[in-house]
């Protein structure tokens, strides 16, 4: 049985009253009766005969006095520039049109996204457009100039250069961009005295440290997964929270694509403290708390013979089994496995990790090193060293480029207190946030769309960072502000400046145009570095008997807090939980039921004397003595779409317990707070239907067909089953469930493409969720340790639609090419297509959802797509406009559209590549054939509704000694 919360589980009356229902109690307007039902009729055939049934609001059209001659409007440019986030840049394609970015893609020749994206780098887009953004020069809360500035910052550091700089601090966030290095060592060669500090909430200060323990020195680990059979996971989210995440997962599913005989299929376990993307993807998945996993890695190293045993441990009977079984796996597939440890691990855990890997062969195979690729000095230590100079009163100035270290600091820094006692504070930031607001100058920081800069790849790769629009505001880059000091150049000249200087003799500016044509500098990857394990003692850390601990990571949505103010991210469902709009205290189910606690219940959490209340979700598969919390809610100073959202977490997290906290103190507080999940919404009802469709990697090679010997014999129908006539394309989609990792990808993008709007908490609660996809997360097994399984929902695109049958006014039709589509000019909002689309995948503009209003945020519509008012139906169209695009361009050059030219947006995003779009009336298409692959089924096929959205069903590779 397959279920998708826990209420559906324990057959709650409301859950089943509720699943037969597309929206909850209150969502739609109050039922009519029969007479007022005949006059809606009315109305709708009578505007039927309109031209449209919406008043779209008035726009001026001004054409251009003088066209630029490379410039079509409506076909758009592209552009390589990349985006860096923790200090690694990935690769990205930025789509523009008549000179403003509205679509974000990756860089297909990037080798740190391989022309995918995730979350935080489609969502970008909006940031740009952020009408919250900061947008002038603030001099002690008041506006000011640059000029000011400038003028005061030279007269600040001319005073300190009699002293070699002595209390001249600089804060930065982790920097891999050569260039801004390079000024800041510049700068530090000029004033000796002067310190650089890095910090970021989100750091690799244990992977350092443990390969610190284990060789020696630091080293950046790389894994091949491609390379790997047999891959565990200690607490490591690799597919989606690691830096080299897009790389991860295509590698990832790459070794498990379900293809008529494939002789095998690679095995992943994870063990984890909390349940996430990777830990969904398991093919064994092992809940423990975050002190259990070293105490597991440690009696893993005994098993395999690493060292002799050790005391007695108080491992279950259960992770003992898992353990002896694992063991065998990784010593059968010597070369051929990985380990990994999570960054919220101690460094011991780290190098127990690199102790298997060596001890199996696997270095120089499935895992390598470099040098890393920034700097490996510890950033907790470093901010604690700025802290002590600003309690001390010893800090004169203090330059913090980016970041918000008043809100991310640990708590026991207590580190406004500190920023108060320096004497002059200056911020550059894309907003005034917490630490802006308490200093003496703040500097509009340039999205990184409207900068010149550049920055390493995971791999070392050098990526550059050309602006695709000129500053919307009075904003400057932190090259700028470095350079003032100096010479007050542009960030371009700095940066050109600085390669030219680099490069001379090499033929520069020819390299320099093909480094802004590609977005990278090619062959600047870093070398493989050999590396050494040393003489390892680890004695892991027993857990106190019935203790309780808490565990700490960024919000998957929102980060370390500084996309809070992205509408996009708060709105998008999380990858497990489905929340949105907030985070709460992850508790496992056994301990809710014996605490007394139910979704929504606020609980007061005591760490270390420091105390929060926030509420609880209930979540499967957490561990019983856990629980997870999310930072980066509970933001005070931000814009207009975060200020409220969520709960400050960071309250608790103090620098002895940046990821880990034990002995928490929870007491149930009686209060209430209204947590809202789409989970439970748009629930399709899956008693005697196959809606996801799931199996071995065993069941495949014994019967290749087992999925389709599954009931999908049509209904009675009127309808003959043949399929839609057409003499051109026929466009159709498969989506492979065993590649598809869950990260949400595909939605964001299909909202960016497709002018999808926001529509508040609010609205969401009311089951009005606008995203025209959906990721729905099925669960099997018990709840304290449920397989989780993924499954992308767009428009079926159905041939025998049965929207279509009940359309009053024929607003959703079919084209010659057999796409469903929806004729928003038609449609009069009766809602009747809605309730006959057994798939739930239409979505009804209840309420003026589109900010028609703010001017900031026009230019980032998508021009070809129709932005739609109140009132009217809309769902995918499989990228209508981009078809339309594909065909122009196609006819102009006399061919038709090539397999592979034409890209959907959740296509051309999906980091796996689960998602496969084309011309099923071309047998040699990819999508073709896809099709043909013995697992593809139809969702609710039996309905005989014919869709031309597709999925093959899920593969698993479970090792037969844990399944028996």
């Amino acid at each position: 049985m397959i279920w998708r919360s826990l209420d559906e589980l324990a057959a709650v009356p409301a859950f089943q009253s509720a699943r037969h229902n597309e929206f909850p109690p209150g969502a739609t307007e109050p039922p009519v009766n029969r007479r007022d039902f005949l006059k809606l009729m009315a109305a709708s055939m009578a505007l039927a005969s309109l031209p449209a049934c919406t008043r779209q609001p008035i726009e001026k059209i001004v054409p251009y006095v003088k066209q630029p001659e490379e410039l079509v409007p409506g076909n758009p440019l592209f552009y390589a520039t990349a985006m860096t986030l923790g200090g690694f840049a990935s690769g990205l394609m930025i789509e523009s049109h008549e000179g403003h970015p509205t679509k974000i893609e990756g860089n297909p020749g990037h080798p740190s996204s391989l022309g995918a994206t995730n979350v935080l780098q489609q969502a970008a887009l909006l940031d740009l457009y952020d009408p919250d953004r900061s947008q002038t020069v603030l001099n002690h809360g008041q506006p000011s100039t640059w000029e000011s500035f400038a003028t005061a910052f030279q007269a600040q550091m001319q005073s300190v250069q009699a002293n070699h700089g002595r209390g001249v601090h600089i804060l930065t966030e982790t920097i891999s961009s050569p260039t801004l290095r390079s000024q800041l060592q510049t700068l530090l060669g000029k004033y000796p005295e002067a310190r650089w500090h890095q910090y970021e909430p989100v750091n690799r200060d244990n992977a350092f440290a443990g390969a610190r323990l284990a060789f020696g020195e630091a080293v950046e680990m790389h894994c091949h997964f491609d390379r790997a059979k047999v891959i565990l996971s200690l607490d490591s989210d690799f597919l989606y929270g690691h830096p080299d995440n897009l790389r991860h997962a295509l590698a990832f599913a790459d070794g498990r694509r379900a293809q008529s005989g494939r002789a095998d299929m690679n095995r992943l376990y994870v063990v984890e403290s909390s349940a996430s993307v990777t830990g969904s993807n398991a093919d064994h998945r092992l809940p423990l708390n975050a002190t259990g996993i070293a105490r597991f890695a440690y009696e893993l190293a005994t098993r395999l013979g690493l060292m002799a045993a050790g005391s007695p441990s108080e491992l279950t009977p259960e992770t003992r089994k898992w353990i002896y079984a694992l063991a065998d796996d990784l010593l059968q597939n010597e070369g051929t496995s990985l380990v990994i440890a999570g960054e919220n691990q101690p460094p011991d855990v780290h190098v127990l990790a690199h102790n298997i890997n060596d001890f199996l062969g696997n270095i120089g195979h499935t895992v390598t090193f470099t040098e890393p690729v920034i700097n490996p000095a510890s950033q907790i230590e470093s901010l604690r060293d700025l802290i002590a100079a600003l309690h001390a009163g010893s800090v004169e100035t203090l330059l913090i480029l980016g970041g918000n270290p008043t809100f991310t600091a640990p708590a026991d820094f207590d580190f406004p207190a500190g920023l108060l006692k320096a004497k002059s504070c200056i911020h550059l930031s894309t907003e005034v946030n917490e630490t802006s607001a308490l200093c003496e100058w703040h500097i509009p920081q340039n999205h990184f769309l409207e900068s010149w800069s550049d920055g390493r790849a995971f791999d070392g790769t050098v990526s550059i960072v050309q602006p695709l629009i000129l500053p919307l505001y009075a904003g400057k880059s932190a090259h700028e502000v470095l350079d003032v000091v100096t010479l007050g150049r542009s960030d371009y000249d700095i940066v050109h400046d600085f390669w030219s200087q680099k490069m001379a003799g090499l033929d520069f500016e020819k390299n320099w145009r093909q480094a802004l044509h590609d977005g990278y500098f090619a062959n600047t990857r870093l070398p493989e570095k050999r590396v050494s394990l040393r003489t390892f003692q680890i004695t892991p850390v027993a857990q106190k008997t019935g203790s309780l601990e808490i565990t700490f990571s960024p919000d998957p949505n929102i980060h370390d807090g500084r996309f809070a103010n992205n509408a996009w991210l708060q709105e998008l469902p999380q990858p497990v939980t489905k929340l949105t709009w907030d985070n709460a205290a992850l508790l496992s189910p056994g301990f809710a039921a014996k605490e007394g606690l139910a979704n929504g219940d606020i609980v007061d959490l005591e760490l270390n004397g420091r105390r929060l209340s926030l509420p609880v979700w209930i979540t499967p598969g957490q561990p019983d003595d856990s629980i997870a919390l999310h930072f980066g809610g509970g933001r005070s100073h931000v814009g207009r779409v975060g200020k409220n959202a969520g709960f400050n977490t960071y309250t608790l997290r103090t620098s002895d317990s940046l990821y880990i906290g034990r002995d928490v103190r929870m007491q149930k507080t009686g209060g209430h707070y209204p947590l809202v999940t789409t989970q439970t919404q748009h629930a399709i009802d899956s008693e005697e239907r196959q809606i996801f469709r799931e199996g071995t990697f065993a069941d495949f090679k014994a019967d290749p067909e087992f999925a389709k010997k599954s009931s999908e014999t049509p209904i009675e129908t009127l309808f003959k089953p043949e399929e839609f006539k057409t003499d051109g394309y026929r466009w159709g989609m498969a989506i492979d469930l065993t590649a598809c990792i869950g990260c949400n990808a595909c939605i964001l993008a299909c909202q960016s493409e497709n002018n999808i709007p926001v529509v508040g908490k609010d609205q969401v609660s009311k089951g009005r969720i606008m995203h025209w996809i959906r990721v729905d997360t099925y669960f099997r097994g018990t709840p304290e340790n449920p397989d989780m399984n993924h499954q992308p929902v767009p428009c079926m695109q159905c041939e025998n639609a049965p929207c279509e049958l009940v359309c009053p006014v024929g607003a959703t039709v079919h084209d010659k090419e057999g796409l469903n589509l929806q004729v928003y000019n038609r449609c009069v909002g009766t809602r009747y297509c809605s309730n006959n689309c057994p798939y739930k995948v239409r979505r009804f503009n209840f309420f003026q959802y589109a900010d028609y209003h703010d001017t900031t945020l026009k230019p980032l519509w998508n021009p070809n797509v129709t932005v739609r008012s109140r009132g009217v139906m809309e769902k995918c169209t499989y990228c209508i406009q981009r078809i339309s695009m594909a065909r122009i361009g196609s006819e102009e050059q006399g061919h038709k559209i090539q397999d592979g030219q034409l890209k959907t947006a959740c296509q051309q995003v999906c980091p796996a590549r689960a998602i496969v779009f084309g011309d099923i009336g071309d047998p040699k298409s990819a999508v073709s054939k896809l099709k043909a692959n013995n697992l593809n089924f139809s969702m609710l096929g039996e309905l005989n509704t014919r869709p031309r959205t597709t999925y093959l069903a899920k593969l698993r590779n479970p090792n037969p000694q844990l399944t028996t």
